[in-house]
């Protein structure tokens, strides 16, 4: 196989080659490598490619047979290998556990070839740290390539993989994703554990999963990494059949919940509100009942969970600093997280109580207010990628610790409110702008109904099918 057919196949479409002994595991490990080799240099989203990658263990079976994996460089974890998240502070540390997901990985056929990059901690949707510098978008290197799972996304877009890890805390993987032109979903919470050791991570907000070019490649990745695993806070309904085989499914008639208006301060642009139409006449079209759905909760209520999850991570901060023998100053934090720790430092326990309490009543209040739909259809970003820089990273000096998260509520308010509630959501590179970038749209599901999802993301590639395009920076491109 040469560069130019490797770039053109999913990770499915790469798995049944490696199994039909069409292609080995190793070959495709050394076009990783050959891709990474041409474009890393412009887009910076891998900052480790294994040394020893061609020997990296998986197993010779499963939907992913032989595929190139990559780690973000947040979340879970890999045994001896070293895991920065993205900050100063953490500089040269080397984990000790294998975490569930990255033993699902190895089983499913994946080889994890090298780390990704992601702003400090992921507190950031944009693609840049001190740490590790600017990941550029391959659709045009001047704008972010979204957060935190930047370097995931960047490297699947230009060719790199056709599928890496990712993490979804507040709009993680569906940012990238719409920025990118990539399929992002953040699974219901409790569907992919993150254990042994960060089990219902961040009260449950975080969610570790995948960006990927294809929905069969994110209905194939459900089937690898779902599943409970001993510890875990809770277990999550299980699916009737396998997420694949709800490819051949028919989709039913459902009752769709469009947003067509802002849920928080920024205004949606306009390219972004008809990508949302297309999509809502399309599934009109399809025999669907599509109706107008009003905001579900208030920014402001959002912004301050926010806040409120940052304080309670001050402490855990502090002693992971003793345990690098290391101290928290401007040194070793950017100054938003410099901010949100000095905010949240010398608050009481009882603030950690008010805190859930905010989070229960949101939970409750949104769950109600969308009991009627089915699914949900909205913008992920109200914007397309914006330009690096500027008040939304957290190399920002100039917000408050209160500024930058109503700031963060502010434009990513159709997300981050998913990661409250826990619902499954998805976003489809379903449109283009005029000037030709990425638009995604967001389809969210019922609490545990990651069935429905595939099944509508099915129907919506097959209606609006995006697979022919490719970013002016990819491997493929000669």
């Amino acid at each position: 196989m040469k560069l130019d057919e490797y770039v053109d196949y999913d990770a499915t479409g790469l798995g049944k080659l490696v199994s039909a002994g069409e292609v080995t595991a190793l070959e495709l490990t050394r076009l990783a490598r050959e891709a990474h080799d041409i474009v890393n240099p412009r887009i910076n989203a891998i900052i480790e490619f294994y040394e020893d990658a061609e020997t990296v263990a998986g197993a010779d079976a499963g939907l992913f047979n032989g595929v190139p994996f990559l780690r973000k460089d947040l979340g879970g974890t890999e045994a001896g290998r070293l895991q920065e998240g993205g900050s100063r502070l953490f500089k040269g540390r080397r984990t000790k556990t294998d975490s569930y997901f990255y033993r699902r990985a190895r089983e499913g056929g994946l080889r994890t070839l090298g780390r990704t990059t992601t702003p400090e901690f992921g507190i950031s949707g944009f693609s840049e740290s001190m740490l590790n510098g600017v990941t550029g978008n391959p659709w045009d290197l001047k704008l972010s390539a979204g957060g935190s799972s930047a370097g995931a996304a960047a490297a699947v877009a230009a060719g790199i993989v056709p599928i890496a890890s990712g993490g979804d805390g507040g709009g993680s993987i569906r940012t990238p994703a719409s920025w990118c032109g990539l399929v992002g979903l953040n699974p219901s919470r409790g569907r992919i554990s993150s254990g042994p050791d960060r089990q219902d991570s961040n009260f449950g907000f975080s969610r570790n999963f995948v960006l990927c070019r294809s929905v069969r490649d994110m209905a194939a990745a459900l089937d690898v990494f779902s599943g409970p695993f001993s510890g875990d806070p809770f277990i999550i309904v299980q699916p009737d059949r396998p997420y694949v085989e709800e490819l051949k499914q028919s989709t039913g008639c459902l009752r769709v919940g469009v947003a067509r208006t802002k849920w928080g301060d920024v205004d949606v642009e306009p390219e972004t509100l008809a990508a949302v139409e297309a999509s809502a006449k399309a599934l009109a079209e399809m025999g669907h009942a599509v109706e107008d759905m009003d905001p579900p909760h208030a920014a402001a209520d959002y912004s301050e969970i926010l806040l409120g999850m940052a304080d309670i991570r001050a402490g855990a901060l502090e002693e992971a600093a003793r345990a690098m023998g290391r101290e928290i100053n401007s040194d070793t934090l950017e100054p938003v997280n410099l901010k949100l720790y000095e905010h949240g430092k010398n608050l009481p326990l009882s603030h950690a109580g008010h805190v859930y309490e905010a989070v229960r009543k949101m939970r409750a209040s949104v769950g109600e207010a969308i009991e009627a739909f089915d699914i949900l259809l909205t913008p992920v970003m109200p914007v397309t990628a914006l330009p690096h820089g500027g008040v939304y990273c957290a190399t920002n000096d100039t917000f408050s610790a209160e500024e930058y998260m109503d700031a963060d509520a502010a434009l990513y308010q159709h997300l981050g409110v998913f990661n409250v509630t826990g619902h499954p959501s998805v976003s489809l590179p379903l449109a283009q702008s005029s000037n030709a970038l990425p638009i995604g749209v967001q389809i969210v599901g019922r609490f545990g109904d990651e069935a429905t999802l595939v099944r509508v993301a099915r129907d919506l590639e097959e209606a609006m099918p995006w697979a022919g395009r490719r970013p002016p920076i990819h491997a493929g491109s000669g």
